[in-house]
């Protein structure tokens, strides 16, 4: 809190006249990040899985925006009215059972997190996973340095990574049940 107010020119006592403590200043910037989402509404016709797609992209554009976040954001309860209206929101527009709409937003909300933490959330210093393997051995891992040739494609594979779970969650719960698949051939269970 001190730094804080330095960084404010204040007095860090300054602050608590409007948080109790550090914890609750800590909550308020991630609640202050989710509430960014409270104002994407559903449009007349769209799909939940489009609507919860669309989510998900603002939360990632939000994370990007503020990667200090990031690691709050993946450990602190969101509370705030804004995000449990959210949260209200997508699981009146699932139209789900409310325990399996809730497991559907957790996942995508969970996926979000981790991959904007694996593009953004590195510690400063440490090197992108392309800048890491500049040096690859190309005659020993051939296909992995082709794959890398381009650059960091971080939005393309969260696209492709967000199509594929939104997939997979419409299938799942449009069967009723994600344990009724069936099993790939050639696959034993032994």
């Amino acid at each position: 809190m001190r730094k804080l107010g330095a960084e404010l020119d204040v007095e860090a006592m300054t602050l608590y006249h409007y948080v109790p403590n550090k914890d609750a200043l800590l909550e308020a910037l991630v609640d202050r990040l989710i509430s960014a989402l409270a104002g994407i509404r559903p449009e007349p016709g769209e799909r939940w899985d489009g609507w919860l797609g669309r989510v998900a992209r603002a939360y990632r554009e939000q994370l990007l925006a503020h990667p200090g976040v990031l690691p709050l954001a993946a450990t602190r309860p969101v509370t705030s009215v804004e995000s449990l209206e959210l949260a209200e929101t997508a699981l009146g527009v699932l139209g789900l059972p409310p325990a399996r709409g809730l497991d559907v937003v957790s996942t995508v909300m969970t996926f979000v997190l981790g991959h904007t933490l694996a593009e953004a959330g590195r510690a400063p210093g440490v090197e992108s996973d392309v800048d890491s393997l500049a040096n690859l051995d190309a005659g020993r891992f051939p296909l992995l340095a082709r794959a890398l040739s381009d650059g960091a494609r971080h939005a393309e594979r969260f696209e492709f990574a967000l199509a594929a779970l939104l997939a997979g969650l419409v299938e799942s719960t449009r069967t009723g049940t994600e344990r009724n698949r069936r099993r790939p051939r050639n696959v034993s269970t032994t």
